[in-house]
């Protein structure tokens, strides 16, 4: 379906200034929409968008929206419904859509993959704000648009995703890896996620709709070990991976493993159709991406490496 055309809009972004605001305030001001920003201001803020400084967990800084109206709201910080509620209670609900960026992490276990839209959530997931959130939107009558993506990965990601992996891959230490590194798990580059929030502004199918969104592929731990070695230019057959045994752990945990312990594959085809969208990154180039730009450019410091031992242990 064509994309309808899209006048310039009012655009308020909760948060902005890290990881998937990075790409994304530069295309909503391509498209020539007013952005304003929201944010704790510790980042440097883009030219050309008007800042509103203040911490959202504070009544007192969110008062700041009051009066003020949007046409589009993204909520890229979000945990929880109240979080969401608490600045529509002020701005009132955005005219055109109100795009929220939810998780694949609320979908329960299974035993078929890829996982689709429609798949069952987890109640006790520690995602279940997001999913609470996209069901009041829908109960309200807000136009919305969610995004559940996997693992966002890319440059500027503050959660040790793949920087795990290059940090043990560049100082030469074993790799550590839950049984045989062949449960499958599944990567999206920021750099996607950010085109198709933007783009979904011009299709009305998308409106009151969930998507997931990630790469078109999975790939085996395993294989993401390898992909990551030679994104560092490193020969994939020189790096050490070592196996434990996961039957202790928590499945959804990501403390001292940075991935689930388990499947997690999702289906994006829904997307693909309705926004007319492609992923740019696969893994290979999107972990080329995120070294070259990021995690090459980082002062050098000695990771910490103490939880590894945690794995081993009988």
């Amino acid at each position: 379906m064509a994309p309808a055309a899209v006048p310039t809009l009012r655009v308020l972004l909760m948060g902005g200034t890290r990881f998937i605001g990075v790409p994304l305030v530069p295309r909503l001001m391509a498209a020539d929409h007013q952005v304003t920003l929201f944010t704790r201001g510790r980042q440097p803020i883009p030219q050309g968008v008007h800042h509103i400084e203040g911490d959202r967990r504070s009544d007192g800084a969110l008062d700041q929206l009051s009066g003020r109206h949007f046409d589009v709201i993204i909520d890229s910080s979000g945990r929880t419904l109240v979080d969401s509620q608490r600045v529509i209670a002020r701005t009132g609900a955005p005219s055109h859509r109100f795009l929220y960026i939810s998780s694949a992490g609320i979908y329960a276990n299974s035993h078929c993959w890829p996982l689709t839209e429609e798949a069952p959530t987890d109640p006790d997931s520690r995602h279940g704000g997001k999913a609470e959130t996209e069901a009041w939107l829908r109960a309200e009558g807000i136009p919305f648009t969610s995004f559940r993506p996997t693992y966002i990965f890319g440059p500027g990601n503050y959660n040790p995703v793949e920087s795990w992996f290059f940090d043990r891959i560049c100082h030469n230490r074993p790799v550590p890896l839950p049984g045989d590194g062949q449960l499958i798990t599944q990567l999206g580059h920021v750099e996607d996620l950010a085109d198709a929030l933007v783009r979904s502004l011009e299709h009305s199918v998308c409106v009151n709709r969930v998507y997931n969104c990630s790469g078109r592929q999975g790939v085996t731990m395993l294989g993401l070990v390898q992909a990551a070695a030679r994104a560092c230019g490193r020969d994939p057959g020189t790096v050490v991976t070592r196996s434990f045994n996961p039957s202790g752990l928590d499945p959804k945990a990501r403390k001292a493993f940075p991935l689930r312990i388990a499947h997690f594959l999702v289906d994006v085809s829904a997307l693909c159709r309705d926004l007319d969208w492609q992923p740019c990154f696969d893994l290979e180039r999107g972990l080329r991406d995120s070294y070259r730009r990021d995690y090459s450019q980082r002062p050098q410091q000695q990771p910490d490496f103490s939880s590894d031992a945690g794995l081993f242990a009988d």
